[in-house]
């Protein structure tokens, strides 16, 4: 059966989520849902998916609430669940960044929309700052996009201290998956002085989704966090896969190194393999394998 993916988040004041998560999880469990919902002081973030029906019960639901009448899910098809459990957590951050002056509540950059989002990059004078970390930079980018080569976002502050200044980058574009890390990164962007900061409305899902490929500046496939690991123009699934030893996207070449060993490694952790993480990722890809057997023969 098809399942929905939707993609949402909401940066606002929830005094009360604790109390939201003990409504919201068992009308979640009740409908069938699995993904991650994160819950913090700050707002609301989820990746979810279930049926059609499902999906939007549980939307209906977060909208009857005023502080997310005006939530819009970033939603996707695929022909498999591609989350394995439910979590509704609560957290200090819905996106962790690591700094308490930064407030998106009541400071972001400028969202442009995605049919705008070419005119901005191709401004000479506009700086364009992929604000995603690198293995996800390394399988899809924007044309002429800066890569921060941050492997936490809460390592991007001081990308920004050690390489930019308002003196000198007049216009900031930034984009990232959803949208989410660029509410934080534009917020903290202003605090430190920076004047005109862009942001592309819904992250590259809303554009990969709304701008044709014949008009695309986009290049590769965009990373994304459930089992389909990327997906392309359309929000189609992409061609890769995910590494169960460290969690990097792999890809068709990837797959075809001496270095890949099905949930043992790949290219991006062969060196750093010790044999006692090997024997730990072996007893769990027999485990896998195991299970594999049993839905064969169910």
């Amino acid at each position: 059966m098809s399942q929905v993916v939707a993609a949402f988040y909401k940066f606002v004041r929830l005094s009360d989520f604790a109390e939201l998560k003990n409504r919201l999880l068992p009308l979640c469990q009740e409908q069938g849902i699995k993904g991650t919902i994160l819950l913090a002081p700050e707002g609301i973030n989820g990746a979810i998916a279930g049926s059609r029906q499902a999906i939007d019960t549980v939307l209906q639901y977060l909208r009857s609430d005023s502080r997310f009448a005006d939530l819009e899910p970033q939603e996707s098809y695929t022909d498999y669940q591609p989350f394995e459990r439910l979590k509704v957590r609560l957290k200090k951050e819905i996106i962790t960044f690591g700094l308490t002056e930064v407030d998106p509540c009541t400071k972001t950059g400028t969202h442009v929309t995605p049919e705008e989002w070419n005119a901005l990059l191709s401004d000479p004078e506009v700086t364009v700052i992929d604000t995603r970390n690198d293995y996800e930079v390394n399988i899809g980018t924007f044309q002429g996009a800066e890569n921060p080569e941050t492997t936490s976002f809460s390592d991007f502050p001081d990308y920004v201290r050690q390489h930019l200044a308002p003196s000198r980058q007049k216009k900031i574009a930034m984009f990232c998956t959803g949208g989410i890390r660029c509410e934080k990164a534009s917020s903290f962007l202003l605090n430190q002085g920076f004047q005109e900061v862009y942001q592309l409305q819904g992250g590259i899902l809303n554009y990969l989704a709304q701008v044709p490929a014949t008009e695309s500046l986009w290049e590769g496939e965009c990373f994304v966090f459930d089992d389909r690991v990327a997906v392309k123009h359309g929000l189609e699934t992409g061609s890769y896969q995910l590494c169960r030893s460290c969690g990097n996207p792999i890809s068709q070449a990837d797959l075809n190194s001496p270095y890949y060993e099905e949930g043992i490694s790949c290219p991006h952790c062969f060196d750093n393999l010790t044999e006692e993480k090997r024997a730990r990722q072996q007893a769990k890809q027999q485990q896998i394998e195991l299970a594999r057997k049993r839905r064969s023969r169910d």
